[in-house]
């Protein structure tokens, strides 16, 4: 049987049809609408009315700040749309234009920060007045940070007494504990290198040291700065001209931050022992040439201006520091400590060229033996050790012994005897 094909296109489109019509028919008698998408419509922004309001409050309270603030603490103001709107206006008096610091149209004030005197009392009554704020709208905390940023990056924009008060008004967040303001936000906007180089940000920061330690000490000051990511390169806001560490003493030192000035001192002479420890250990620990060892302690004196008894100070710790020690057997302690010495004699007697600094060399074994359990018994035969190589003369010990340093000395007066 033959089954001839049969086109069904034409029935498809006459059964598609037909459907339709019905679906739209049944859809006008019954009245059903078909739901749009709804989209939610934000308000456009209104910075100036905003400004407007917040200056408007000034002036009727005649920039009595506690009156200010009791004002916004019952006002409708919108501040979480307008909060940099907000801090732009207590910090310059109005609204600012984009992208700068210059006043905008609207209403102004003359009872800003930047209109008052550039003195500690002029501006603490300001960083109180905006803590009382925060406490009640603690997330205007991010608007102030980014204000703060915006104006730090342009300090160029601002005249120098411009830039002390905002340097005072910074330190006194700090030393206020202004909740939530994180001390990066201040310090990095900083290093913008052409600020720097054009010697704006040195006196910003030296004014802000000088105010953040009137109630605070030096080790805040250091904590801040660490938080800052700040603590090792406080040199980054000198320009290049003056960035070195006699450009730093120089100008601190003038300023009269003469402990700012012997910290940094003391971390630099820090760095350049563990910079001299280090080359000193890893050439012991090569065995390296006599010569060589003795010219490299050499150098470094000369490059650090170490001084000499801190010279004898390291000697000593790196060569201790090279031994191989042993938890348990006390005689083979004896014998590591004993050669060790004989091996490096000549390079202690190089640098022990005095009574003074053989002495410091006694006190210094003395120390380490005696607050170190595994070599408590041994410094007697140091000591007897370093005499017959010739490191320490006979008068050294007996000075020492007379001193009455340790009872412990008295082997090489019993020895004599």
């Amino acid at each position: 049987m033959i089954v001839k094909s049969v086109n069904f296109y034409p029935v498809l489109i006459y059964f598609y049809n037909y459907c339709s019509i019905i679906t739209d028919s049944m859809i006008m008698e019954i009245g059903t609408r078909i739901k749009t998408r709804k989209r939610s419509i934000t308000a456009p922004l209104d910075t100036l009315s905003f400004a407007d309001a917040v200056v408007q409050i000034y002036l009727d309270n005649s920039g009595d700040l506690e009156l200010i603030a009791k004002t916004f603490e019952s006002s409708n103001l919108d501040f979480s749309r307008y909060g940099d709107t907000f801090f732009e206006v207590i910090f310059t008096g109005g609204r600012t234009q984009p992208g700068t610091i210059k006043l905008d149209e609207g209403a102004k004030h003359s009872y800003s920060v930047l209109d008052c005197e550039s003195t500690r009392d002029a501006i603490l009554p300001f960083v109180l007045y905006i803590q009382k704020i925060l406490r009640r709208r603690p997330f205007l905390i991010k608007n102030l940070e980014n204000v703060m940023r915006r104006f730090l990056q342009s300090l160029e924009l601002f005249e120098d007494n411009e830039r002390k008060k905002l340097a005072i008004f910074t330190a006194l967040t700090f030393s206020q504990k202004l909740s939530g303001l994180p001390p990066e936000t201040v310090f990095q906007p900083l290093l913008k290198g052409n600020i720097v180089a054009k010697g704006i940000v040195l006196p910003f920061i030296t004014d802000f040291f000088k105010v953040y330690l009137v109630e605070n000490n030096l080790d805040d000051l250091m904590l801040l700065l660490k938080k800052g990511k700040m603590e090792d390169n406080l040199l980054d806001f000198f320009p290049s001209a003056k960035r070195s560490a006699e450009g730093f003493s120089e100008h601190f030192i003038k300023e009269g931050l003469t402990e700012l000035v012997k910290h940094n001192e003391k971390k630099i002479f820090e760095v350049k022992l563990k910079e001299i420890k280090s080359a000193l250990t890893t050439q012991i620990a090569e065995e390296a040439d006599m010569s060589e060892v003795i010219d490299t302690v050499r150098q470094r004196i000369k490059d650090a201006k170490l001084p000499d008894i801190e010279v004898v100070r390291i000697l000593w710790d790196v060569l201790m520091d090279a031994v191989q020690w042993s938890g348990k057997n006390q005689q083979q302690n004896t014998n590591a400590a004993l050669r060790q010495v004989k091996t490096w004699s000549k390079l202690l007697n190089t640098f022990c060229t005095n009574g003074r600094l053989e002495l410091e060399l006694i006190y210094k074994v003395q120390i380490q033996c005696y607050e170190d359990a595994k070599l408590m018994k041994l410094f007697p035969e140091i000591v007897r050790s370093l005499y017959d190589l010739d490191v320490l003369a006979e008068d050294t010990i007996l000075l020492w012994f007379r001193k009455g340093v340790n009872p412990k000395g008295r082997w090489y007066k019993e020895r004599e005897k």
